[in-house]
């Protein structure tokens, strides 16, 4: 069987262009003992795509993508042939074979750094590819880094970065429902007001700002108690000027960096760690795959009850997926991007709030 699938064409030398990807038919495999053949339906542009597309990846990460095979990434699909009998065929799956129409799976097989393996999805009355957002890897992330690190309560004042993002949102608004006094921080006036006005936080402030360490001074005047890291850089020594002392920090990436040519200065106010005795974890959400079932209990009660608002721009067919890429890439999306791959629609892309 043959099926279109995203490659790398070539590597890209600052910002990621649609140029550097291309679609290329490639023959499956034939199924063996434990694989399953799933026709994918949704597919998950995350931000760190991005840094697989480098030469070179962090000691520690996933390898980097060669240039000319495809790319991996979250998706989820039907299963339309199976030699597994925990996956029939008509089952609804997540996987990491995305960014492609057609992929092998095997039940034991490979994942992204300890997600993302074979998994049945049964989405009763909500929305299936919720379970690549709020009640997925979006959704884990965030619960990871609000409750499973910084375990924020009524006490703490939290500054969230690009938190009008896939991940940030949710972290934002999880922190937010559990009792905390809550910043988030964008890069624009409309996501600004996107803060403030549909999801309800305390105070928010665009990143192009004079000074983000004044901004964060400005919301927070006696200091924040956690941050939550979605973009490292000038932000982390914002968060680090602005920490009360026993503060916490949960980094899960550093976008700020990721389309950059040469590594980026660190912040110059490490000494704060020592200063006021602060915490900072770094964290990936399969380390805390165990806290899944009350992730998806809390936050899809609070979708079902409309407390915690998710977004979503919806990219159409495996052709848009460098234009998704590069668009979330660029800051141009509230909420998550997704590609959908099973609809007849020409337009490039919708926003969607189901």
């Amino acid at each position: 069987m043959i099926s279109n699938t995203l490659c790398l064409a070539t590597r890209p030398d600052g910002p990621l262009r649609t140029e550097d990807l291309t679609i290329v038919e490639v023959e499956l495999p034939p199924l063996a003992r434990g694989d399953v053949l799933v026709r994918n339906r949704w597919l998950s542009i995350d931000p760190s795509i991005r840094i697989r597309l480098n030469a070179e990846t962090p000691d520690g990460y996933l390898p980097p993508f060669p240039v000319g095979e495809p790319l991996s990434g979250l998706a989820i699909g039907t299963v339309i042939e199976s030699a597994d009998p925990e996956h029939p065929v008509g089952q609804l799956v997540s996987h990491m074979h995305g960014y492609r129409e057609h992929a092998v799976v095997a039940a034991e097989g490979s994942t992204l750094g300890g997600y993302g393996g074979l998994t049945a999805i049964d989405p009763g009355e909500l929305p299936e590819q919720w379970f690549l957002g709020p009640l997925g890897s979006s959704g884990l992330t965030a619960y990871a880094g609000i409750v499973g690190v910084l375990g924020v309560s009524p006490d703490d004042i939290v500054w969230v970065s690009a938190a009008a993002g896939a991940v940030g949102s949710l972290a934002a608004q999880l922190a937010k429902a559990r009792g905390a006094r809550v910043i988030g921080s964008a890069g624009s006036p409309t996501k600004v007001r996107y803060l403030s006005v549909e999801l309800g936080l305390d105070s928010a402030f665009d990143y192009h700002c004079e000074s983000i360490t004044r901004a964060v001074a400005h919301a927070a005047p006696d200091g924040i108690t956690a941050y939550f890291d979605n973009v490292g850089g000038d932000h982390l020594a914002a968060a680090l000027g602005n920490m009360r002392p026993g503060g916490r920090i949960a980094m899960c990436g550093a976008i700020s960096g990721y389309d950059l040519t040469a590594p980026a200065p660190g912040p110059a106010n490490l000494f704060q760690f020592v200063a006021k005795g602060l915490r900072m974890d770094g964290f990936r959400a399969g380390s805390f795959n165990h806290l899944m079932p009350d992730m998806q209990r809390e936050i899809g009660g609070y979708l079902r009850s409309g407390r915690i608002r998710f977004d979503e721009r919806v990219f159409h067919g495996l052709d848009a997926a460098p234009a998704a890429m590069v668009a979330m890439l660029n800051g141009e999306n509230t909420g998550k991007t997704l590609v959908r791959l099973d609809t007849p629609e020409t337009s490039i892309d919708t926003d969607e709030r189901p």
